[in-house]
This record gives C-alpha cells, sequence and structure tokens, in this order.
C-alpha cells in the first residue's frame, strides 16, 4: 500500500484506518513506542509495537536512524501531547542503523558539532526546522515577485565584471597551475585560458540585471554568488545565495517602499506556513538565552520580533543625520564602540548598525544617502551635494540581531557621470562597455537592491550563526560535504 506522509497522518479527519508509515526512528522506548519521523514536520507520530508478538531480532534494530516502514491502524492516542497514533500491526526495517556508532543521538548536541556532521545534522528537529523554514522562504521569494509581474532571469555564475569593485573573488580557470602559460610581459596569458580573458566567480549578478530591466521593465535574480573574503565571523560565507530586483522607472524612495514590502510578505508568509517549525525554534532560542547574562537575552521572544517587523513601518534616516546620533551616543562617548564614531564620512560597523536599531529607534531602519567614496560606482550621484561629502542615492536596510540585511541604490543612469566615476576608481570602460551601452540606449532612472537569503533566513529563524542556515556551509578553510 502507498505510505503517507506523518503531517498528513497527523492532520487526518479520519480513525481506525489502515495506513502506511516511513520514515526514520528517533527513539525507542520500552520495547514499544517508536517516535517516527519523516522529515514533512517536526512531529513525529508515535508508533505503538505490540512486543510481545513482534520477533526479538526486528526488536533490537528497532534503533535511532533507522528507516523503517510500519503498517497499523491510525487510533486517537492515549498518551498526552499527541492526537493520533498508529497501533502497528507490521514492521519492516528498511535500513540498520549502528546505535553505537550513529551520531545523532536523541541528546542535545552543541552547533560546532553539528557542523562537523552537517550530512547528518538535518535528522534533528532544529536543523529540521530550519531547512523547511528557509524552503518556505525561498518559494515566498519567487511567490511575491511572480504575482506583481516580475521576470525571474537567471545572472551568469562566472563572470569577467567585479559588481562591486572589491576584488575579493574566486578566479575560475582550466590553466595548468603547475606550469601556468606566460605572455611577453611575463604575466599569466589569460587568452589560453577556456575563456580567453581573466574570469570569477560571481559576486552579484546585478550589473547583468540592471540590462534585462531596461528591457523588461522589472526582473528579479536569486542565485548564488560568491565572496573570497578571509572573513571567519558569524555573518560571513564565501557562497550565499542573493536576492536582486531592478525596477526600471523607479527612484530610491520606490525602492525603500519596495524593499520593505518584500521583507514584511516574506516573513509573513514564513509565519503563516512554517508555525510548528517557528514555535519550536522559539522555544529552542528561549532554551538557549537562559545560558546568557540578563543583558545580552533579547527583548522580544522570536514570534514577537517577527511580528514586531511586520507591525512597524521601517524608520527611514539618512546617513548624515545616524552619525550625529552615532556621534552623540553614550557607548560613543563613553568609548564602548570598537570603532569609534568621530566624523562624517566613516564607514558604519555591525556594532553601529545594532544600535540604531535595538536601543535608538527600536525598530528595523532604512539608512540613505550615504558618502559616495564608501559606496559601489554605479549608485548614483545626488544632486547639489557639498564639495567633500558628496553623497549617493544608496540604501541599507538595518534589523535587530542582523545588522545590514539589504543594501540597494537607485543607479547612475547618466551615462556621462557614470564614466567619470569609474575613470575615478580605475574601472576599465571597454571591460564594461556593455554595461555602459544600457546608458547610450535610452536610458532611464533604475532602481534595485540585494538581499542576502541566508541572513534572511537566520533572521525569521532566530539562529545566531549563518553557517546554521545552510545546507552545506563554505567558509575560509573548509568546504567539506
Amino acid at each position: 500500500m502507498r505510505h503517507t506522509k506523518v503531517k498528513d497522518l497527523l492532520n487526518s479527519t479520519t480513525t481506525l484506518q489502515e495506513v502506511n508509515a516511513k520514515g526514520w526512528v528517533r527513539t525507542f522506548r520500552n520495547n514499544q513506542f517508536i517516535a517516527l519521523n519523516d522529515g514533512s514536520t517536526i512531529n513525529n507520530i508515535q508508533c505503538v509495537v505490540d512486543f510481545e508478538n513482534t520477533p526479538e531480532e526486528i526488536l533490537k534494530r528497532i534503533t535511532t536512524g533507522a528507516a523503517v516502514s510500519v503498517i497499523g491502524t491510525l487510533v486517537e492516542s492515549k498518551g498526552a501531547g499527541q492526537k493520533y497514533e498508529i497501533q502497528v500491526s507490521k514492521i519492516e526495517i528498511l535500513g540498520d542503523s549502528d546505535a553505537e556508532k550513529f551520531p545523532m543521538q536523541p541528546k542535545k548536541h552543541s552547533l560546532e558539532f553539528l557542523r562537523e556532521n552537517a550530512h547528518l545534522r538535518v535528522r534533528t528537529n532544529a536543523f529540521g526546522a530550519i531547512m523547511r523554514v528557509r524552503s518556505v522562504l525561498s518559494y515566498a521569494v519567487h511567490k511575491y515577485f511572480q504575482d506583481k509581474g516580475f521576470v525571474y532571469v537567471n545572472t551568469p555564475i562566472i563572470t569577467g565584471a567585479d559588481a562591486e569593485g572589491a576584488g575579493e573573488m574566486f578566479q575560475v580557470t582550466s590553466l595548468p597551475l603547475d606550469n601556468l602559460p606566460k605572455n611577453e610581459e611575463g604575466n599569466i596569458d589569460f587568452k589560453k585560458d577556456f575563456f580567453g580573458k581573466h574570469t570569477n566567480l560571481t559576486v552579484s549578478g546585478q550589473l547583468e540585471g540592471e540590462t534585462f530591466a531596461m528591457a523588461l521593465g522589472q526582473i528579479y535574480t536569486f542565485g548564488p554568488t560568491f565572496r573570497a573574503e578571509n572573513s571567519n565571523t558569524s555573518r560571513h560565507l564565501a557562497e550565499f545565495w542573493m536576492i536582486e530586483p531592478e525596477v526600471a522607472f523607479n527612484d530610491l524612495d520606490d525602492n525603500m517602499d519596495l524593499a520593505e514590502d518584500f521583507i514584511q510578505y516574506v516573513i509573513k508568509y514564513a509565519l503563516d506556513n512554517c508555525k510548528d517549525d517557528l514555535k519550536f525554534l522559539e522555544g529552542r532560542l528561549l532554551e538557549e538565552e537562559k545560558s546568557k547574562p540578563q543583558a545580552e537575552r533579547s527583548e522580544m521572544s522570536l514570534l514577537e520580533k517577527l511580528n514586531f517587523v511586520l507591525e512597524n513601518n521601517f524608520k527611514r534616516v539618512s546617513y548624515t543625520e545616524a552619525i550625529d546620533i552615532l556621534r552623540d551616543s553614550t557607548p560613543n562617548k563613553k568609548k564602548k564602540f570598537s570603532y569609534l564614531i568621530n566624523e562624517w564620512g566613516a564607514d558604519l560597523q555591525s556594532e553601529h548598525e545594532r544600535y540604531l536599531v535595538e536601543k535608538h529607534f527600536k525598530c528595523p531602519v532604512i539608512l540613505y544617502d550615504y558618502p559616495a567614496n564608501i559606496k559601489a560606482f554605479y549608485m548614483r550621484l545626488n544632486d547639489n551635494t557639498e564639495p567633500g561629502r558628496e553623497t549617493v542615492r544608496a540604501m541599507d536596510i538595518l534589523f535587530p540581531g542582523i545588522g545590514e540585511i539589504v543594501g540597494g541604490s537607485e543607479r547612475e543612469e547618466r551615462y556621462d557621470v557614470l564614466v567619470e566615476k569609474m575613470k575615478a576608481l580605475n574601472i576599465d570602460e571597454e571591460e564594461l562597455y556593455w554595461y555602459l551601452d544600457t546608458r547610450r540606449f535610452g536610458s532611464a532612472t533604475h532602481a534595485g537592491f540585494g538581499l542576502g537569503f541566508e541572513r534572511l533566513v537566520l533572521f525569521v529563524t532566530g539562529m545566531t550563526n549563518i553557517r546554521d542556515v545552510i545546507p552545506f556551509p563554505r567558509t575560509p578553510g573548509s568546504a567539506e560535504f
């Protein structure tokens, strides 16, 4: 007979029916009670074995991690905490699991231990919940943009362009590393490489996305991006996923409206569709915070924090206003910040962003109009800014516990201004001729932003390390699995 998902069995409206469930044993108590989970829900279904009439050799093989198939009658449960259970008439061991060697025993494991066993950690309640939430958020991203008529564009993963101008990119080559061909100047001859030029893994699909927005009106990308930044923090990955909408005829205000509406939509979608998982993750976070000093604990529970983002408009503050607030703040005056704010033009650090969100405004914040010299070349220069204090139409969205979750801007649509900015930064015009073409032929105001998907998942799940919200984290010195 066809097996039924545990989630559907637990939501069933009829009992006394014969059912087949397949899954993995979480626990087996008293030679009688199997807690069975198949990944469809965080909840297990209890399967009651008639141990007196089940062969001893079968009972011995019902161990944590074993894959089993049970056939039996779905009945109302006599035990507390569960609505239904299965009275088992037949059990088959599909795959054994050596109880002595299986790492995911039914006990609390450290997150470090689980990262070392990333291929098995999804068998735990916490990681099963995180990955289901990640999946639902991913669907919500596509649903939001598709319902609004955006076109999904797959921008290249291998590129010759450095969108950020950061230079921290992974090189792609087919050249023999032990015998690199050299040109007459003694440099590596990339003309002999696979693509005939120097290429990298992309840090962003934005530049290519802009070219499509200038024909299709509104587009979005959602794909993997790569940063060869030697940063071993809880907020950085070498491989991560980015969501990047780009909209023709939108200005900075439209861009802020779109980003705020989008974030609130996907969070609400997760709240509506991941109730059990988020409730579990909320409990997990409460337990974790009990070991922290009171001052370091969150003022809100996970679900309160998510609803807080839905119920509050994001506070819009200019960079200049934010600098004044930070310069006059108590942690700055008492030298509690690791990076003190002394003057206009400073690049804000995570500690400053979190102060603005968590202590000063106590709501999500959108900062805009940043100094031109700390932002990317493609951001639109503001008109009428004083010399030495030029600003660009950039925006960052700051969240509690995370800091920056979105970065975006109105793009520089004026050909001559863009060329001047590129010259000042020594960016090769010939290399980006195709990008400049969008300013030569039918240029118009347009804007977009990038949202790091893992940072969104981090916020929604209440986890504190970005390595715990992606299936197999890629970080400096680690490309396991």
